[in-house]
């Protein structure tokens, strides 16, 4: 196991579960960044590797935090960033020192690139036995789509999710990066089942995660629905495909309001308690919920009409009343300042590079008793390059020179993230 990071570089409480852990990360974009970050918060020490002259072009997605793009900010607190190039024969020995010490290893460079620098799992596995590898690909390392690009949204593309998304009219993406979230996800729980698998066995297994097979398993009740029903779920924009009623509806006011019934219980009530229509629960057109999701737009206008005669909070208040699940439609700005985020302490301030006040993120979901997760600053490019150079032995002078033939990328970035 290696050693924990080096004091001042934003020290773990003791008790975070992966203290002692260090991951070593070729990582770009969403997927890669999402694992190591969730790794990083638990208390793993992990070192981004980053391209001289700019690092992970994530980092110029956007500019709206300070100066720093959103994904960014998002994606790498409490990392260290050292800045090297691989293409360079003594870049790569550093990469091999790092590793040598490292007990987890991740990329997600492009179609057969980690090969080619000689960092394929077997190979690394070869020189490091005790090193969990763990590569992140757009459809995977065998078959003939294995050296195709693949970007989030075409991955949407490729596993249907965007027939299935949208209105009848227009298929839509979804709003957040669904395939890199997802391969994130996988990656992370690929990875915590590799070290137990080590810590009990002694036995490092390989991880490896694709975009394309993480939405795929996302996408399995539709394709379930497909495959057996004879024909795709519809796009039906905010309502759901397969269970009415289920989706959006406009109070007096202009609120919208989703609502959703799941079961007869709840439809009685829906009728009786909000609609005054009684004799809908026995209405043959609505009697089971294949039965309305067949005659859908009928039942939408009953309650449509029903909304439009209420005021939010009153069609909020009847639909608590009846036990029906419901939900404003908020904006983004009213999701932050949501009273289940806010009342409950969910954000919290971490420093990010070059601005002079921090910035709000949101605590890891998993809550661990007893544990405070890790919040640490996000990471200038290459802030962290000589301090984890000297631990590698280093002098100034060969730091020096590393410098001047564009080896490392080591510009001092002490001073540029703000402390919280």
């Amino acid at each position: 196991m290696a050693p924990a990071h080096p004091s001042g570089s934003g020290g773990a409480s003791a008790a975070l579960p992966l203290q002692g852990i260090t991951v070593v990360s070729l990582e770009q974009a969403v997927a890669a960044p999402f694992a190591t970050r969730q790794l990083a918060d638990l208390g793993a020490r992990v070192i981004k590797v980053e391209r001289p002259g700019g690092g992970d072009f994530a980092r110029r997605y956007d500019t709206t935090v300070h100066g720093q793009s959103s994904y960014f900010v998002w994606l790498n607190r409490s990392k260290e960033s050292i800045g090297l190039d691989l293409s360079s024969a003594e870049g790569r020995g550093i990469l091999d020192e790092l590793l040598a010490e490292a007990d987890v290893f991740v990329q997600n460079l492009g179609p057969g690139a980690a090969g080619r620098l000689g960092l394929g799992a077997d190979e690394l596995q070869g020189r490091h036995p005790a090193l969990i590898t763990c590569g992140i690909s757009g459809y995977g390392t065998g078959g003939s789509w294995s050296g195709r690009k693949a970007y989030d949204l075409l991955v949407q593309c490729q596993t249907g999710l965007l027939s299935i998304t949208g209105t009848p009219a227009e298929p839509v993406r979804v709003g957040i990066s669904i395939a890199d979230i997802a391969a994130g996800m996988y990656a992370y729980s690929g990875i915590l089942t590799a070290l137990y698998t080590r810590a009990t066995t002694g036995r490092a297994p390989t991880v490896e995660v694709s975009l394309l097979d993480a939405l795929a398993e996302w996408m399995s009740q539709p394709a379930y629905y497909t495959r057996y029903g004879g024909t795709q779920p519809p796009r039906v924009g905010a309502r759901h495909a397969t269970i009415a009623p289920y989706g959006p509806f406009t109070a007096r006011d202009g609120k919208d309001i989703l609502l959703s019934v799941q079961n007869e219980r709840e439809w009685a009530a829906l009728c009786g308690t909000v609609l005054g229509r009684e004799d809908l629960v026995a209405d043959p057109r609505f009697a089971t919920g294949a039965d309305r999701v067949a005659h859908r737009e009928e039942l939408d206008a009953v309650i449509a009409a029903r909304f439009a005669a209420l005021g939010s909070a009153e069609a909020t208040e009847l639909l608590d009343r009846a036990g029906i699940a419901n939900a404003g439609i908020n904006s983004v700005a009213e999701f932050l300042d949501h009273p289940a985020l806010t009342e409950r302490g969910r954000w919290q301030a971490i420093a990010v590079p070059g601005a002079p006040d921090p910035v709000q993120a949101l605590l890891p979901p998993a809550d661990l008793g007893g544990v405070a997760p890790r919040m640490d600053p996000v990471p200038a490019p290459g802030q962290h390059t000589e301090r984890i150079l000297t631990a590698l032995g280093r002098s100034p002078a060969e730091i020096g020179r590393l410098r001047d033939k564009g080896v490392i990328d080591s510009t001092d970035h002490e001073q540029e993230t703000a402390a919280p």
